[in-house]
C-alpha cells in the first residue's frame, strides 16, 4: 500500500487518490499500532445528574466514604451502597443511569428489605451475565462488638427481581473468611466464582487499631462457588517465606482478568507498612508469580505507595489504571496532597504515569482544582465501563484536618483519550490538502483560493488554537512570488518532489512498523 501512495502522491500528484488510500489503511485497522503508542491525555468531567423532585437531596446519594460501587456495563448502570457519612453507617442503595444521567434511589434501607445491615468498609462484586451483585464485610467499632455481631454475613441482590438473599449468616463457619474489613473482592463470571483477598480481621479484644493490646490479624485468599455456595481457602496469611506464599494486607488492590484468568494483587498496608509488591495468581492453575518485590528503587516510575490507590481493569487492551490521591499518612498529608494517574501495561510489564497534579499549584495559585479534575482523597469508589472505556468516581474522605467528619458527594466521570482512528483520518485529509493548496497557489491563486475556504476548511480542527492558527496563516502563501516557493538551486520540479515526499514521510509514520522503511542511513545497515 505504501508503495501505491508513494505512487499517487509523489509521482504523479493524484491528491484524490491518495486520500482514499489512507482512507482504507484507516478501515483496515493499520494506524491502530500507531494510536497505541501514543500517550493518553485524561479527561475528567463533572457530573450533575438530573434532579427527580425538582432541587431535592434525596434525589441523588449524599456524602460518604468508605461506600461501595459497582457497574453493570450492559446497561450502563453504577450501583452505590452504604458507606459512612462522618457520623454514622448508611444502608441506602442507589443505582446511577448513564444514559438517563440520573439517580434512582432503590432503597432507604436495605435491611428493612431482608438486606444487609447499615455498613462501610465492606467490599462488592457484579455478575453482569446473570445480574448479580453481592457484598461481603464490614468495619464495626470496638464498643459493638460481640460474638453476635462479629459474624460475618454474606449477602446477594438480584438485579431483576429486585431482591436480597442472605447466603450465609456466618462465613467462617462455612469454611470461608471471618468478619474483615478493607479487603478485596473479585467476580469471574465464566466460572462464576467469587476471590477475596486481605483484609483486616474484627476481634473482640481491644482496639482494632492498637496492635499493642492485639496483635492484627489478616485474612488470606478464598473462592466462593456460586453454584455449590462451598468456600475453599487458597492461601493463609504468610511472611512470603516461600514462592508461592502471598502476604496479607488492608487497603490494597485486586482486580481480575478474565481473559488470562488471572488475579492482579498491589499496594495495601500491613500494620504500619505500607506495601509496593505486585504479583499474579492464576485462578485456573493455583500459581503465584512475582511480578514486582517492591524492592526496587523506582518510586519515579511505579504509583506512589499507600492507602488511597483505586484501580481498574481492561482485559480487552491488557491495561491496570491506578489512581492515586491523598495520603492517609497524617504526617505527609499535607505534602503529598495530589491526584495521579497510572497504566500498567501488563504485555509490556511496564508502568507509565498518565499525569501527576498537585492540588496547589505554585504557577496559579488562585485556579480551583476542584474546576479541573476532583480533589484528592482516600475512602472514595472507582468503576470502570470497559465497553465504554469510562471510569466513574464519587464520594470519599478529603482529608480535612480542620473537618474531620467532612466527607463528599461529588460524581465524576474520566476518560483517558487518545487520537481516535476518525481524528487521525481527518488530520492525514488535512496534510494533504494544505499540500494540495500550496502547490495550486504557486500557479492558480484564484483556484487556490476557493481550495482553501470550501476543500481545506472543512479538515481543519477548528477547536485546536494551533492547527486553527497555521489555517489562518495560510493565505498568505496567494501573495507570494513564485521565486519565494523554489529554494536556490532547485527546478520546480525538483522542489514540487521534495515538499511531496516530505508529506509522504510524514504520513507513514501513521502505518505500521512491519510496512515501513528502515528509519536512518541505509549504509549504516551495511556490516563491514
Amino acid at each position: 500500500m505504501l508503495t501505491e501512495l508513494h505512487d499517487k502522491l509523489v509521482l504523479k500528484g493524484d491528491f484524490d487518490a491518495s486520500e482514499e488510500l489512507i482512507e482504507k489503511a484507516v478501515n483496515d485497522g493499520l494506524f491502530s499500532q500507531y494510536i497505541s503508542q501514543q500517550e493518553y491525555k485524561p479527561q475528567w468531567n463533572q457530573i450533575i445528574p438530573k434532579c427527580i423532585k425538582g432541587d431535592s437531596e434525596d434525589s441523588r446519594p449524599g456524602m460518604r466514604g468508605g461506600h461501595q460501587m459497582v457497574i453493570d456495563v450492559q446497561s450502563e448502570t453504577v450501583y452505590l451502597f452504604g458507606g459512612w457519612d462522618g457520623t454514622q453507617d448508611l444502608a441506602d442503595f442507589w443505582a446511577y443511569s448513564v444514559r438517563e444521567n440520573q439517580w434512582i434511589c432503590i432503597s432507604r434501607d436495605t435491611e428493612k428489605e431482608n438486606g444487609p445491615s447499615a455498613r462501610s468498609c465492606h467490599k462488592m462484586c457484579i455478575d453482569s451475565q446473570r445480574r448479580q451483585i453481592y457484598t461481603l464485610g464490614r468495619y464495626l467499632d470496638s464498643s459493638v462488638r460481640n460474638s453476635k455481631s462479629l459474624k460475618s454475613d454474606f449477602y446477594r441482590y438480584d438485579i431483576d427481581t429486585n431482591t436480597w438473599s442472605l447466603l450465609s449468616d456466618d462465613t467462617a463457619a462455612d469454611g470461608g473468611p471471618k468478619l474483615v474489613f478493607d479487603h478485596q473482592m473479585c467476580m469471574d463470571s465464566e466460572k462464576h466464582m467469587i476471590y477475596t483477598f486481605g483484609g483486616r480481621i474484627l476481634t473482640c479484644n481491644g482496639n482494632v487499631d492498637d496492635s499493642r493490646a492485639n496483635e492484627p490479624q489478616f485474612s488470606g485468599l478464598f473462592a466462593f462457588d456460586c453454584h455449590t455456595r462451598t468456600w475453599k481457602l487458597l492461601r493463609e496469611d504468610s511472611c512470603n517465606a516461600g514462592p508461592e506464599d502471598i502476604q496479607s494486607r488492608i487497603g490494597h488492590c485486586m482486580l481480575f482478568h478474565s481473559k488470562n484468568r488471572c488475579l492482579y494483587v498491589f499496594g495495601g498496608q500491613r500494620s504500619k507498612t505500607y506495601l509496593n509488591d505486585f504479583f499474579s495468581y492464576d485462578v485456573d492453575n493455583d500459581h503465584v508469580e512475582i511480578i514486582s518485590d517492591g524492592t526496587k528503587k523506582d518510586s519515579g516510575m511505579v504509583p506512589m505507595t499507600g492507602f488511597t490507590q483505586r484501580a481498574t481493569i481492561d482485559p480487552e487492551l491488557n491495561e491496570i489504571h491506578v489512581l492515586s490521591g491523598l495520603s492517609k499518612d497524617k504526617e505527609k498529608r499535607e505534602e503529598n496532597v495530589r491526584n495521579s494517574f497510572w497504566i500498567y501495561d501488563i504485555v509490556r510489564n511496564s508502568w507509565s504515569c498518565v499525569y501527576k497534579n498537585d492540588q496547589a499549584s505554585k504557577e496559579n495559585p488562585n485556579k480551583s482544582l476542584q474546576e479541573e479534575e476532583p480533589c484528592p482523597r482516600f475512602a472514595h469508589q472507582l468503576v470502570y465501563d470497559e465497553l465504554h472505556k469510562v471510569h466513574y468516581l464519587f464520594g470519599g474522605n478529603p482529608g480535612k484536618s480542620c473537618s474531620p467528619k467532612m466527607r463528599l458527594d461529588d460524581f465524576w466521570s474520566l476518560k483517558l483519550c487518545r487520537p481516535s482512528k476518525e481524528y487521525l483520518l481527518r488530520h492525514c485529509k488535512y496534510l494533504i490538502r494544505k499540500h494540495r493548496f500550496e502547490e495550486r497557489a504557486q500557479t492558480e491563486p484564484l483556484s487556490a483560493l476557493k481550495y482553501l475556504q470550501n476543500d481545506l476548511f472543512v479538515t481543519v480542527d477548528h477547536s485546536d488554537p494551533e492547527e486553527t492558527k497555521e489555517f489562518q496563516l495560510l493565505p498568505s502563501a496567494l501573495f507570494k512570488a513564485n521565486k519565494d516557493f523554489t529554494p536556490l538551486g532547485f527546478s520546480d520540479v525538483d522542489h514540487t518532489y521534495a515538499r511531496r515526499t516530505q508529506l509522504f514521510d510524514t504520513l507513514v509514520n501513521f502505518f505500521p512498523d512491519s510496512m515501513t522503511p528502515p528509519k536512518g542511513n541505509l549504509v549504516d545497515l551495511i556490516t563491514l
